[in-house]
């Protein structure tokens, strides 16, 4: 018996509202749900990109367990080789700076960026850890 793979990942951030414009907009993110001033959840391939309001979620509600992080976290979307030129400019276009490029030894390249809440977002190809691409989009 063995864990198959990630199957959701989440970031926490105070301003749901600016982050999930931030997602859905510049990143292309696709709202699964959302409640209002907790959570909102995205579509992310074949797993799902959560992010939480931690002061909401650190409050027992239900059958879930109190969670929630605060400072700056860290989530790597992957993105085809190909397409870095294309990220670079709708980043740019979109207003949003490229914190760092990182040509790693290993293979593959990284876009570093910050979401609203100050996480650090990369866009990365999957040479890094010597994984496929992601099919064409």
């Amino acid at each position: 018996m063995r864990i198959a793979r990630v199957l959701e990942t989440c970031l926490y951030a105070d301003d749901l509202a600016a982050c999930t414009d931030f997602y859905e907009r510049v990143l292309g993110l696709e709202v699964y749900s959302q409640v209002a001033g907790r959570h909102v959840f995205f579509r992310c391939g074949d797993t799902m990109f959560l992010l939480f309001n931690p002061a909401a979620t650190q409050q027992a509600t239900g059958p879930v367990p109190p969670h929630g992080a605060h400072g700056q976290g860290h989530v790597a979307f992957a993105v085809r080789q190909v397409e870095l030129p294309q990220w670079r400019d709708r980043l740019q276009h979109s207003g949003v700076a490229i914190e760092a490029e990182v040509t790693w030894p290993s293979g593959g390249q990284s876009l570093y960026l910050r979401d609203p809440a100050g996480n650090s977002v990369e866009l990365t190809t999957p040479g890094i850890w010597k994984l496929a691409e992601p099919a064409d989009s």
